[in-house]
């Protein structure tokens, strides 16, 4: 295997993190059953956080970035996969503390891998990547739970973010009437575009004024923020109603009550996508080359080159990018 480019963050003397463009040795590879050339990675906000150092979320240095991967196996120790086979791989210690997607090769563990499903290409599973893994679990998990679109609306917060733009999209082709909770009032259209029936702006909410138990509104509801917003979500769900919570956008700290749970039988579902395994991965990804296959992927994805990729992370940490962004590591 010949040197290959990566995008490598360091940590200097006096503790300050960047990320650039490198040359690796194929010694570099870090250890793992599975060696696949990438062809696909993509941008997510813990991307951007872990480039520029605004989140410690790099646990060793240096490592590759990038926390999702597709593309084909190159080589491997494993019976399962064998060499030219498309996979997809993401999260675990994946552009963390393990060499990410943002390299032209990386070798990962096997238990990590996941066979590429018929009904995705490699690109299409990068437009999903993490983001679209994560939402796809929260809806496997309420539905596991019981939801239904009988069972009545469904709020998303977070609405315009990777993830709750591809639930809404997902929730809506399910048969669900979605109603997006955001506080970018101007992106009404696109949020009607992936099939939401209602916007709800959070400015017409006094979160200060919320009481332990309001008026029950949603059967279910995806929950990208945390804060104050989770605790009007749960103050406002229905009898039996499901709550996938996912992301701490807002704040990581929740000030509620037990009373929507013991007086409404409230579930609040805690999805962590980053170390799902296996039966569940397998299953959630193959529903995804299926039933909850975004129908709007082409429409909220965009597509930048390996050498683009330093420029992009500033957008994400400054809020200024919706939908989902794939990078073309190999042409």
């Amino acid at each position: 295997m010949p040197r290959f480019k990566a995008y490598l963050i360091e940590q200097s003397v006096d503790g300050q993190v960047s990320g650039h463009l490198s040359t690796l040795p194929s010694e570099g590879l870090d250890p793992g059953e599975v060696t696949i050339r990438v062809h696909y990675s993509s941008i997510n906000y813990k991307d951007a956080l872990a480039a520029t150092g605004q989140g410690k979320i790099i646990r060793r240095f240096p490592c590759v970035g990038g926390i999702d991967m597709a593309g084909e196996v190159t080589e491997s120790a494993d019976p399962r996969f064998a060499p030219g086979q498309k996979v997809i791989a993401t999260s675990f210690d994946i552009g963390v503390s393990h060499h990410g997607g943002y390299a032209e090769y990386a070798r990962v563990p096997a238990k990590w891998v996941v066979p590429l499903p018929d009904g995705l290409d490699l690109k299409e599973s990068m437009a999903l990547g993490t983001a679209g893994f994560t939402a796809a679990l929260g809806i496997v998990r309420m539905e596991d739970n019981g939801l239904a679109p009988s069972n009545g609306p469904v709020v998303v917060s977070g609405a315009t973010g990777g993830v709750g733009g591809l639930a809404i999209d997902m929730l809506a082709q399910l048969g669900y009437h979605v109603v997006a909770l955001t506080s970018k009032e101007t992106e009404a259209d696109y949020l009607h575009m992936l099939g939401a029936a209602e916007i709800k702006p959070t400015s017409s909410i006094d979160f200060n004024k919320v009481r332990s138990l309001e008026a029950g509104l949603w059967a279910g509801a995806i929950d990208n923020v945390g804060g104050p917003i989770l605790h009007w979500i749960l103050a406002t769900m229905k009898q039996a109603g499901t709550v996938a919570s996912i992301g701490n956008a807002a704040s990581a700290r929740i000030e509620t009550t037990v009373f929507p749970f013991i007086l409404r039988g409230v579930s609040l579902l805690g999805i962590d996508s980053g170390y799902m395994g296996f039966p569940t991965r397998q299953r959630v990804w193959e529903r995804l080359a299926a039933d909850l296959k975004p129908s709007h992927l082409d429409a909220v994805t965009r597509i930048v080159d390996f050498d683009e990729l330093p420029s992009c992370f500033g957008d994400f940490i400054a809020g200024r990018v919706k939908g989902r962004t794939i990078v073309r590591i190999a042409r």
